[in-house]
């Protein structure tokens, strides 16, 4: 599988892999991949105010009390792909849980992840997006700021958008109310991410 799959990591590969026996896989392996084969890796130790004093112009990604694992997963994804500074959570759902690490492919060891009991003070802008905001159009979201998404039911919390220095919406068509999480961390990223 090394040969044909990463041909260029095959020596460092080889190095480190491990045959266990079926009960001690079965123990590491949350599900089992039909492949028989997992990968262990060490969580990175990642505060909020690490993500959040990161320098650089790209915003941070902020998922309010999140539900789906999976979106959380996919917001992750499209938050790597589309360059962003970083991701925060709130709320019980683990980032790092096993279902957001598939969802995400692995990413959560590409940008600095990491859950927050809630946003904390930062120097950042805070935009929200809620349906009630002004219309997205390129251009319009400031440098080094924090994208805050709601829950996937009930939005955003009062006391977050009581916070905001933005409020922005993603035009939609008659008769469409919202979209999924993860969509919408899509459209606004790359929304920015074509305005630079």
């Amino acid at each position: 599988m090394v040969a044909e799959h990463a041909p260029d990591v095959a020596a460092a590969i080889k190095e480190h892999v491990r045959v266990v026996p079926p009960g001690v896989f079965d123990k590491l392996a949350p599900v089992t991949p039909p492949t028989g084969v997992i990968a262990i890796a060490k969580r990175p130790a990642v505060s909020p105010a690490q993500v959040l004093d990161n320098p650089a112009e790209a915003p941070v990604v902020l998922l309010e009390n999140p539900r789906n694992l999976l979106n959380i997963g996919a917001a992750i994804r499209v938050a790597a792909a589309a360059g962003a500074a970083g991701v925060l959570t709130t709320g019980p759902q683990d980032p790092w849980h096993p279902a957001a690490l598939i969802a995400a492919t692995g990413l959560q060891y590409a940008i600095p992840v990491a859950r927050a009991d809630a946003l904390p003070t930062c120097h950042r802008s805070l935009v929200v997006i809620d349906p009630g905001g002004q219309p997205l159009r390129q251009g319009m979201l400031p440098p080094h700021a924090v994208l805050a998404f709601g829950a996937e039911r009930e939005g955003l919390s009062r006391e977050l958008m009581a916070r905001a220095s933005h409020c922005v919406s993603i035009p939609m068509s008659a008769g469409v109310s919202s979209l999924n999480l993860a969509t919408a961390v899509s459209v606004i990223l790359y929304t920015w991410k074509l305005a630079q």
